[in-house]
């Protein structure tokens, strides 16, 4: 079928040039010429939480360095006096963060009016240092003997392991006459059903000698609990005795269906003026059952003894919530100290302190930090030279110490007395390098390693993937305590044993990437065009891989530092450098107690933690290729 061919006229007029006045040309490009690692580093600030974590981690890794080079703090001496002192930042009393400690329901020693903390701090010392204290108004009883207990009464009770043996509750030996006047007095208690015991069957007698005829009965046997008043030097003389060297005795008859026992609230034995054993029956005398429990000598372990059981019932004692400064208690004003004369006279020599014996005390004056004491109490002059003796002078704490001003300590201090801010941080320098030395090793023996694999393959890749696999297969815990038990444990140990399989995961992630991207057609295309194996691998292959191999490796220093803190929980951690994972396994111990010996690394290492993996997220976005010039 043949198409009409249809004829048009075109005209000159039916055409207008388009921009027939205007010049067309090449437009200068508006954006600047940018570097991939210029674009990266874009990228990356944009990125907050990454910049964030960068610069924490960046303060850190600056105090790790420079916090051991500015503390003017000894962490390699043990000072036991300075130990477990709380964290300070601010003044006392604040509530927070200010070196104080408080406690509930402690021991109040009644007499001393101060918390029952412990023997190894002075009375003033303990004053000093109070910032509060409040001690309960009830008065709690116990059954236990507490040096901190008054009253109560005292308990002699059959023992229930021997049946059928009377309990005696004795004395120690006493001389008595009939001119001396002696007199005692004794009240007990009645309560019953004590410790599911009973009240027994006693008597009260002056035991003289083994003949039952020479003792003196007090009290016969019988249930009466009243009060005894006893005129003693009156019986002897009915007795027609004069002389007598005897023992107050409490016999307390057993059976064998309960305990027997009796309460004793007081005993008191007085003479006249012809009495010559006064300071004796002091001694034996009482009032307060809960002091004589406590008290002990070295002959009978006490001024009474018995043969079943002597214990306390009733002792009370006092509870109360305090707040005491730490520093003060360790750093405040010491208890006055003799120094000799010779000590005195180095001191003037060295030009710490002036002073002058023959105007006293007085004329004391303190040149010098270096000084032990800041004022002088008294002196002893010798009375045959007239020249000075000794004086006995006190001082603050902290000039005792070898400091010139009072110590304040961020984090506290350990069980050894050393500063935890300085050791914490000088911890996680020898950490940090360790983490850095092991990471950046493996980053570049992995690198290579799994470059070749990933790239070559065949039987290249056979052989190095099944050593790996082989080496793998061993755990690190097994290398590295090979490692210790072989070499020794010291910093370049932990390095080769941590070295040994921890660049297996760089290789594995580099050969994965490898296979990914050498396949690609640019990589094609530069083969084609006669690129070689290195510039192929260098050039085209790794810059693409390189972002998720970068913060594999970022995350590998963290991951070592746990791991050597992990060792250190199972002994295995370094010896003779502080490191954070053996300043922490050392601490534990203690969390329960002072917790802030472990909150405080604790911390340091989770933000050790967050801020690295911050920063090697942002690396991973800012080192991906295919994101070159995206916003």
């Amino acid at each position: 079928m043949a198409v009409k061919k249809e004829e048009f006229d075109f005209k000159a007029d039916d055409f207008v040039l388009v921009n027939s006045d205007t010049v067309i040309k090449d437009k200068k490009l508006e954006t600047k010429p940018t570097t991939f690692f210029r674009d990266a580093l874009k990228r990356f600030r944009k990125n907050k939480s990454s910049v964030v974590g960068g610069i924490i981690l960046l303060i850190l890794i600056l105090l790790a360095i420079f916090v051991p080079i500015i503390s003017p703090y000894d962490i390699e001496t043990v000072k036991t006096e300075e130990k477990f002192l709380a964290p300070k930042l601010f003044e006392a009393g604040t509530g927070f963060w200010d070196g104080t400690r408080s406690a509930k329901h402690v021991m109040y020693d009644s007499v001393n009016e101060v918390p029952a903390i412990s023997d190894k701090y002075t009375i003033a010392a303990l004053k000093q240092s109070l910032v509060k204290l409040d001690v309960e108004k009830e008065v709690t009883y116990i059954d236990t003997y507490n040096k901190y207990g008054f009253g109560g009464l005292v308990v002699a009770a059959t023992d229930n392991k021997v049946a059928g043996r009377d309990i005696f509750f004795t004395s120690k030996p006493i001389s008595f006459t009939d001119k001396g006047a002696y007199t005692i007095d004794i009240e007990l208690d009645n309560e019953e059903n004590f410790n599911e015991g009973k009240l027994g069957e006693y008597r009260v007698y002056l035991k003289i000698s083994e003949n039952e005829e020479d003792n003196i009965i007090i009290r016969d046997f019988s249930h009466d609990y009243s009060p005894i008043s006893f005129d003693i030097s009156s019986a002897m003389k009915e007795k027609k005795i004069k002389n007598a060297e005897a023992t107050i005795v409490f016999d307390v008859k057993s059976s064998s269906s309960a305990i027997q026992y009796i309460l004793i609230k007081s005993i008191k034995l007085s003479g006249g003026e012809r009495a010559k054993n006064l300071d004796v029956l002091e001694e034996v005398s009482f009032d307060n059952a809960t002091e004589l429990i406590g008290i002990t000598d070295t002959t009978s372990n006490s001024y009474w003894s018995c043969n079943g059981r002597k214990g306390i019932h009733n002792s009370e004692v006092r509870y109360c919530d305090y707040t005491i400064d730490t520093y003060m208690l360790v750093y405040g004003d010491a208890d006055a100290v003799t120094y000799s004369a010779t000590e005195l006279s180095s001191w003037i020599d060295k030009g710490w302190c002036m002073y002058n014996y023959k105007e006293g005390p007085e004329s004391f004056v303190k040149l010098s930090n270096e000084c032990p004491i800041d004022v002088v109490d008294s002196q002893t002059v010798l009375s045959v030279t007239k020249k000075l003796s000794s004086i006995t002078g006190r001082g603050w704490g902290y000039h005792r110490l070898g400091y010139e001003s009072m110590p304040k300590y961020i984090m506290g201090t350990d069980a050894s007395g050393i500063d935890m801010f300085k050791r914490a941080f000088a911890g996680l320098r020898t950490s940090l390098v360790l983490g850095v030395l092991v990471a950046a090793f493996c980053f570049c023996f992995g690198l290579v390693w799994g470059s070749i694999s990933g790239y070559f393959g065949g039987n290249v890749d056979l052989f190095m993937e099944r050593f790996t696999d082989i080496l793998g297969g061993v755990p690190w815990i097994v290398v590295m305590t090979l490692c210790i038990l072989h070499l020794g444990n010291n910093f370049f140990v932990f390095i080769l044993a941590l070295c040994m399989t921890g660049w297996i995961s760089t290789s594995s992630r580099t050969r994965t990437q490898f296979y990914r991207f050498k396949g690609r057609e640019y990589v094609l295309a530069s083969r084609t065009l006669g690129a070689s194996d290195a510039r192929l691998i260098f050039k085209h292959i790794l810059p693409n891989s390189l972002g998720t191999i970068v913060t594999a490796s970022v995350l590998m220093i963290p991951g070592i530092i746990f791991s050597e803190a992990s060792l250190a929980y199972l002994n295995l951690g370094l010896r003779g450098s502080t490191s954070f994972g053996v300043m922490m396994a050392n601490n534990q111990q203690y969390l329960e107690v002072y917790p802030f010996l472990v909150i405080f690394p604790a911390v340091v290492m989770a933000l050790i933690m967050i801020t690295f993996n911050l920063f090697g997220n942002g690396l991973r976005d800012a080192l991906n290729p295919t994101l070159k010039g995206s916003d």
